[in-house]
């Protein structure tokens, strides 16, 4: 429970180390039975819809893609299971709605994924938005995608991109002016500040000690029970230097049947410590950066991710977002569906 707890609310959304940044950007989860939506804070939603998961359905999923602002079509792709009782995937496959025939879908790449033709794409849209049958076949195998879900998930992406009652609404079509939709946001730019390399050496028991105790005490780290296995030897802290006065102090906080979280905390190298929570389901730390990657069950067909930068001051909620449902789409996850998005300078640039 503690896992898909964490995937459904993209993980670590919450960062005491920087409140504000993330948690004034606009976004949206939501999922409802065989279809789920994913808006970033850009305002681009990104909605997955998937096989019936009772019954023997073959595994597939689509996703429909659409940008903010006025007059933005869907970009709608189409991905089979690669697990699908160990057949070969057809390169190409003929589409279906109610029954009618309406061309085929040519599936590319290494992931097997086709693009459908605009008038595709309206045809499959109307057909989930109503009780619309939509199915693709080759080689005598039939994929159907499951329409239960996908009305109230279109519904709530109008929503939030300001669409409803306008005419290029996926649900609720009205007169309102299409220029009065919602325009789209800037992806917030964050600036990685360069670290020393490698790692502090570790503080002295009594320091030890004393970081522990503030830690014990600080608000926001009771869920981070692993922390007494530093008092009894089975877990240690690791260091990494951040400035010449500041520090990356990390342990683990929490341990499932097949994920772990670490607590990330900055700190002076001395004390008084001062210790401020990044994250308590950190998975890796590198340069500058925090990682969380964590499973939504065991066979990784569904994962969660989060990413902090440092900017000289502080970690930066970069990104954060899952892979969709767990499913069967594929080994790593069938789609990237963020929540929270940023860009980062190249190096060198200004």
């Amino acid at each position: 429970m503690r896992i898909a707890t964490l995937l459904l609310a993209s993980l670590a959304a919450a960062n005491p180390a920087n409140p504000i940044w993330a948690s004034e950007l606009p976004k949206l989860s939501f999922q409802h039975h065989d279809w789920e939506l994913a808006c970033d804070n850009t305002r681009t939603c990104r909605a997955a819809g998937y096989h019936a998961e009772e019954g023997r359905n073959r595994p597939l999923s689509v996703l429909l893609e659409r940008r903010a602002g006025p007059s933005q079509a869907f970009d709608v792709k189409l991905r089979l299971g690669d697990a699908d009782d160990g057949i070969d995937l057809p390169a190409t496959l003929a589409m279906q709605v109610d029954g009618r025939a309406l061309g085929t879908v040519e599936l590319k790449g290494e992931e097997s994924i086709g693009s459908l033709s605009a008038s595709q794409a309206q045809a499959l849209l109307r057909a989930v938005a109503g009780a619309g049958k939509v199915s693709w076949r080759a080689g005598g195998l039939t994929w159907s995608l499951s329409g239960k879900g996908a009305s109230a998930v279109l519904l709530k992406m109008d929503e939030f991109q300001g669409r409803l009652g306008t005419p290029g609404a996926a649900m609720r079509k009205g007169g309102r002016p299409e220029q009065d939709v919602l325009p789209p946001l800037p992806a917030p730019v964050v600036t990685a500040a360069s670290v020393p390399a490698g790692e502090l050496a570790p503080l002295g028991k009594e320091e030890e000690r004393i970081l522990l105790a503030t830690l014990r005490k600080t608000a926001g780290n009771e869920d981070c029970g692993d922390l007494e296995a530093i008092a009894t030897g089975e877990s240690k802290f690791a260091y990494a230097p951040l400035t010449s006065t500041t520090m990356l102090v990390s342990a683990r906080c929490w341990r499932g049947a097949y994920n772990e979280g670490h607590g990330y905390w900055v700190a002076n190298r001395k004390p008084p410590f001062a210790p401020a929570l990044v994250t308590q389901s950190g998975t890796d730390y590198d340069k500058g950066v925090i990682g969380a990657s964590h499973k939504g069950r065991g066979i990784g067909d569904c994962w969660g991710h989060d990413e902090w930068v440092w900017d000289g001051r502080r970690f930066v909620h970069t990104a954060s977002g899952t892979t969709g449902m767990c499913r069967g789409i594929a080994a790593g996850g069938g789609w990237s569906l963020p929540t929270l998005v940023s860009r980062r300078p190249a190096a060198g640039a200004k």
